[in-house]
């Protein structure tokens, strides 16, 4: 399965020099946040596959206006022809507002959906705005990563995690790729497009994405 990963900053290739035929080969959209809500909508429009989004710790203006024809999977884990995305959006929580979280916060959000994780026997991809500490993080409290991210990934073993929050101009030695274990961490900033394997055989008709006990 094909996946378009977008974060943080609208391509200009997508948006300002669009062509359909870009997002032809394209199963899935992932939004990792931070992005104009406009921006996914019009992405929506123009693919077939559908566009899934969490919060950046910016958007707090889609609280109004969220981006139309796209799945919020903030604290659900939605199946996509067989392929099981969780959301966790939001980045550490250094001022006051929306879309940020303690290590504790994040860590009970996790606890929450543990029914949901057991009912779905896990999860393949783990999409989120922030990075798991020390895997593509900043050094200070903004950019900083989620320990709790780290335990997600030794105890379900997902093909991928797909974050932004940290851009890849903030220095040349940014990393776009990581690894833990048999998990890619990939940085989406701007866009990046990889691909997963779907493991498990869909039962009965193939349906557009349903969500599992939100």
């Amino acid at each position: 399965m094909r996946v378009l990963a977008l974060a943080d900053v609208e391509s200009k290739f997508l948006w300002d020099y669009f062509e359909p035929e870009k997002l032809k080969d394209v199963d899935l959209v992932l939004s990792c946040g931070d992005l104009d809500a406009k921006y996914l909508s019009f992405i929506a429009t123009f693919t077939h596959a559908p566009v899934l989004y969490v919060h950046g710790n910016h958007d707090k203006r889609y609280l109004r206006n969220p981006p139309e024809g796209c799945v919020c999977v903030e604290d659900t884990v939605y199946d996509f022809c067989g392929l099981r995305i969780l959301g966790l959006g939001g980045s550490m929580r250094y001022k006051p507002g929306p879309y940020q979280y303690t290590e504790k916060e994040m860590a009970r959000r996790i606890a929450r959906l543990r029914r949901q994780l057991w009912r779905a026997g896990g999860f393949d991809v783990l999409l989120t705005h922030a990075p798991a500490l020390g895997f593509n993080d900043g050094e200070d409290l903004p950019h900083r990563g989620f320990a709790c991210f780290n335990e997600l990934m030794d105890k379900y073993a997902p093909q991928a995690m797909v974050h932004g929050h940290v851009h890849l101009n903030y220095g040349p030695a940014q990393p776009r790729f990581a690894q833990r274990g048999g998990t890619q961490v990939i940085n989406a900033y701007e866009k990046c497009a990889f691909d997963v394997e779907v493991r498990r055989p869909v039962k009965g008709p193939v349906l557009p994405g349903r969500r599992i006990f939100r």
